[in-house]
Order: structure tokens, then C-alpha cells, then sequence
């Protein structure tokens, strides 16, 4: 990680999160695209620039969230390890894609508001699973005493 290219974009969420299973972990894959806007000193205009697309991964919590968390034209800030890949398109040109391995991902609040749900610990879950399991029970118990007095 030393030696890795660290990079923060700003850009819009570019079509549906994917979310699936490499191996045993979760991964998430999703496109941002990044359109520059330059300030025309002699026009006094803005001018976008070519739009950027960068594949993003986020694996494990992380991707989960963001499957859960962003739609497609969500204004997003991700923070990752970039890497390119070369590959041949279907026309037969040779293209280099900009890759990111996430390791933050968010709602870039510059943008708009969103809300925090912060996700339960461990300890939570199995209290909540418990809880859960423990009102089933109830629930089966007192619909077998009103199945007994039913009968009678």
C-alpha cells in the first residue's frame, strides 16, 4: 500500500450497483463518470470537459452499503487505489480502463442532504436475533393456548 496511486474523485453515480459473490466476500461494482467544467475567461462561460468513467470496487461491508446506499446520478466522493487494465474493445481498439478499489465511498453532500444509518455491531445483531426468536416462541405458545380453547 505504500507504493500504491491513492485518488479521491468527485462524480455521479453512472448506472445500477452490482452487488455479488467473489469467493465468500461481497463485492460491489459500480461506474462514476467525471465531467471537468472549466471557467472560459473569454467567453465568460462554463465548458464541460470530456466526461471521465471509472470502475469502482468496494468489497465487504463496504460494498454492501453502497448497494444498499446509492442509485444511479447520485452525486458520490470515492477514495481507492487506482489501477488501469488494458483490454480490446468489440470494435478491435485497444483501450485502457481506470480502475478503483475502494476503501471510502459517499454521498458528496456538497450536492444535497442524505441520512446515517450507522450499521449494528455484532452483539447487536444476535441481541435483535434473540429478541426475534424469543417473540416467535411467545407467539407460538399463545397460539396453541388459543387453539386449546378453541377445541374445548
Amino acid at each position: 500500500m505504500l507504493n500504491d496511486t491513492m485518488v479521491t474523485l468527485q462524480g455521479h453515480v453512472g448506472g445500477p450497483v452490482t452487488l455479488r459473490q467473489a469467493g465468500e466476500t461481497n463485492v460491489a461494482n459500480l461506474r462514476v463518470a467525471c465531467t471537468p467544467r472549466r471557467f472560459q475567461r473569454s467567453t465568460d462561460e462554463w465548458v464541460d470537459g470530456e466526461t471521465q468513467w471509472y470502475s469502482v470496487s468496494a468489497w465487504r461491508h463496504l460494498g454492501e452499503h453502497c448497494a444498499r446506499s446509492l442509485n444511479t446520478g447520485d452525486p458520490v466522493i470515492v477514495h481507492g487505489r487506482l489501477s488501469t487494465s488494458t483490454y480490446t474493445n468489440k470494435d478491435g481498439i485497444e483501450v485502457v480502463g481506470l480502475e478503483i478499489d475502494a476503501l471510502l465511498v459517499g454521498h458528496d453532500l456538497s450536492r444535497g442532504i442524505t441520512s446515517f444509518s450507522k450499521r449494528p455491531s455484532a452483539a447487536e445483531l444476535r441481541a435483535r436475533a434473540a429478541a426475534g426468536a424469543a417473540a416467535e416462541a411467545g407467539s407460538e405458545e399463545q397460539e396453541a393456548g388459543a387453539a386449546g380453547v378453541v377445541a374445548a
